[in-house]
């Protein structure tokens, strides 16, 4: 427990350090967010605001990991990690063309679904055959897990790998937000890791709990940098490899409330919209944006949500303790 908590201690450092090092370069790169014609007008101010600023996390985490090799007897967190990084790549190519192209769109849906299924595909392979996934789901709570055919659970987990990394990616969307609601959550894998005697799996969030608090200090309103898709894919691949990594897919619903809630307001806006030839079900989706257009500043919105993903989160905890 001990070599988790100064994993994290020094992996908040080493954000901190390499956010110092990384904002002048994406300065000098002119890698700066272009702003979306249909947010809100007053994020207009935030255009030219460094993106990709979820390197300094994502290079700690690295780091952390790498240099605690001599220590470790369970490698199957370098799957977990190696899954974040292709979704952080996938984000990365989208944050590129964004900054290249001076567009706020970079991949289009269907080249970033193809690559999100893609990695999640092999990711479950890998796992499966290393005898890391088993094809039963844990119900919190109940204590007890239905096993189902190994190819209906292979599809079942590409379609909430794929959801789960886009939910995260859609709460990227106030200063502070997707980092925040964030924290908790990884806090709760750290201490689920443990609970399963998991200690070398646990390093990965815990690694993150240190690197998302430093990554605030760069993105808390007003935002320094955005953490960028690259960031938000790999928060999103960290999130769902861990779940399965652990057997609990069924957890991300207490845990991922947060996320889950963005989606729902973005799909539901747009099927109401389409359903009433006009009308708005929310002032504006995804719905931390509706709560900014009903007057809430984009701190109180992040300390809302995430007071809300940290009860959830334990809630959580007592569903599998």
């Amino acid at each position: 427990m001990t070599r988790i908590i100064i994993t994290a201690l020094i992996a908040c450092g080493l954000t901190m350090g390499i956010g110092y090092l990384l904002l002048p370069v994406l300065r000098a790169l002119k890698a700066g967010q272009s702003i979306r014609e249909v947010g809100p007008t007053w994020h207009n101010n935030k255009a030219g605001t460094p993106m990709m600023g979820g390197l300094m996390f994502i290079f700690a985490a690295v780091i952390c990991l790498l240099v605690s090799i001599p220590a470790m007897t369970d490698f199957s967190v370098f799957y977990v990690l190696a899954l974040a990084l292709c979704f952080g790549l996938v984000g990365f190519l989208d944050d590129f063309f964004k900054a290249k192209f001076k567009r706020n769109l970079g991949l289009t849906s269907i080249q970033k679904a193809l690559l999100q299924m893609a990695v999640s595909a092999v990711y479950l392979y890998l796992l499966y055959k290393q005898g890391i996934l088993v094809s039963s789901i844990y119900i919190p709570f109940a204590d007890v897990s239905v096993d189902i055919h190994p190819l209906l659970y292979i599809f079942f987990a590409m379609f909430v790998m794929v959801g789960c990394v886009n939910a995260v990616n859609l709460t990227d969307g106030v200063d502070g937000l997707c980092g925040s609601v964030t924290v908790p959550v990884m806090v709760f894998f750290t201490a689920a890791a443990v609970l399963n005697n998991k200690l070398d799996v646990a390093l990965l969030p815990a690694c993150l709990v240190g690197g998302l608090i430093s990554y605030l200090f760069y993105n808390w309103h007003p935002a320094k940098v955005f953490m960028g898709d690259t960031g938000s894919l790999f928060l999103g691949g960290v999130i769902c490899g861990l779940a399965f990594a652990l057997n609990m897919p069924l957890i991300l619903v207490l845990i991922g409330l947060v996320y889950i809630v963005e989606t729902l307001s973005v799909i539901l806006q747009v099927s109401y919209f389409k359903i009433t030839k006009g009308k708005r079900l929310f002032k504006m989706s995804p719905i931390h944006h509706h709560f900014e257009m009903c007057g809430w500043k984009e701190v109180k919105i992040c300390l809302v949500f995430s007071a809300v993903s940290t009860a959830m989160c334990v809630i959580a905890w007592l569903g599998i303790i």
